[in-house]
């Protein structure tokens, strides 16, 4: 199997989680949380700008990953998890609607939330990096280097 095979591989594999990890957590949002805001996409927006934001913290400046792991979550996972094009949609449907209040709330809440979240990643990852460092315990040896 060619390189780039591989790393179609890796991404899909990342992309079929991330999919159905967002089909599952909106079809529990959708049961415990009114439908007359988008709490799903907001919700998902969030979790993965945290994930995305520790992943790429943690393995830019704490391990040496192997890229096939970039691929996988960063590309795959949460290429296919967050839910930016169904944000935009809303914000533009609540916008054409006249429904200002929620316009609002859905954009202010998507970025700043989710630029929060991300910084949040990031903090996470490098408090982890520091603790690890203060006990002596560096984990650049659990990396393993690919190609």
């Amino acid at each position: 199997m060619t390189a780039t095979l591989l790393n179609v591989f890796w991404i899909s594999l990342g992309a079929i989680a991330g999919a159905n990890s967002r089909y599952f957590l909106s079809r529990w949002v959708a049961r415990n949380f009114t439908a007359e805001f988008p709490w799903g996409t907001l919700l998902i927006n969030f979790t993965g700008s945290l994930l995305l934001g520790f992943f790429m913290a943690w393995t830019t400046e704490r391990v040496l990953a192997d890229p096939r792991w970039r691929l996988l979550v960063a590309i795959g996972f949460c290429g296919s998890y967050t839910t930016f094009s169904s944000y935009a949609v809303e914000s533009i449907s609540y916008f054409e609607q006249g429904h200002w209040w929620f316009f609002a709330a859905n954009v202010l809440g998507n970025n700043a939330l989710c630029l929060a979240a991300a910084l949040a990643g990031i903090v996470i990852a490098r408090a982890i990096q520091n603790a690890a460092s203060q006990y002596g315990r560096p984990d650049h040896h659990l990396h393993e280097r690919g190609g």
